[in-house]
């Protein structure tokens, strides 16, 4: 695990929490093999060419809409044209529900660190952009699902990351204050809605982050497994 370089807000070791979140695709689960297939099935039935596997994972991370335009355009944050877009969106989303799970693994040390999280007594909740008509089934095929207290998913708030509004709408839940939760996530998404939020921000080393070092995002600290984050905290009483 390595610190990263001060933020603004100072933030001493072990943090004091009550709640960890959790983001899902790229720190929880490779959901990259799946996305890329049902992508490619998309852009074939369009008529058009598959994009490698390498390629769609940067294109993660802000829901599917946005992905499917990326897929279709090759880059971030183009407009394709509209009555195109609607075609392919649904076809993307006919495949991505018939095959959520097909391909998709948890990363390494994701159980574990989840189970020793659940047995130290922190709350635990999935914050992800992801639908949820893919997200629960993702998270009850790989056997995921019953470690979270709350899954918010990226249309059950009026917004989601990098808005802090499901942050905070967790630390509602929970009854908690923002200084009291720390976010786990893999992307520049993840650092700026805790940021927003005024909470901590634990990022992985491995995940989806369009790219580019997460380390240039400047979380609190960095880990290469979920199995890491448990020494970085202490249980807020």
């Amino acid at each position: 695990m390595q610190r990263s370089a001060p933020t603004s807000v100072p933030v001493n070791f072990p943090l004091a929490v009550k709640m960890v979140m959790v983001d899902l695709d790229g720190t929880l689960i490779d959901t990259a093999p799946d996305i890329a297939a049902c992508a490619n099935r998309m852009l074939v039935e369009l008529g058009r060419a598959e994009w490698p596997v390498d390629k769609v994972m940067t294109w993660i991370g802000n829901g599917v809409p946005r992905l499917v335009k990326r897929a279709l355009t090759g880059e971030m944050m183009a407009e394709p044209d509209a009555a195109l877009f609607t075609r392919a969106l649904a076809i993307f989303e006919k495949h991505y529900l018939a095959n959520v799970s097909e391909l998709s693994r948890p990363f390494t040390g994701v159980a574990e660190g989840l189970k020793a999280l659940s047995a130290a007594g922190y709350q635990l909740a999935c914050i992800t952009n992801k639908a949820q008509a893919f997200t629960g089934p993702l998270l009850k095929d790989l056997g995921l699902r019953d470690y979270f207290k709350l899954v918010l998913a990226g249309d059950s708030l009026p917004k989601q990351k990098p808005d802090p509004l499901p942050l905070l709408h967790a630390c509602k839940h929970f009854g908690i204050t923002p200084d009291h939760g720390v976010l786990v996530g893999d992307s520049s998404n993840d650092v700026q809605a805790a940021r927003a939020a005024g909470m901590p921000v634990i990022c992985v080393t491995y995940g989806y982050n369009h790219g580019h070092d997460i380390r240039e995002s400047r979380p609190d600290a960095v880990i290469d497994s979920l199995v890491e984050v448990p020494p970085l905290l202490r249980l807020y009483s």
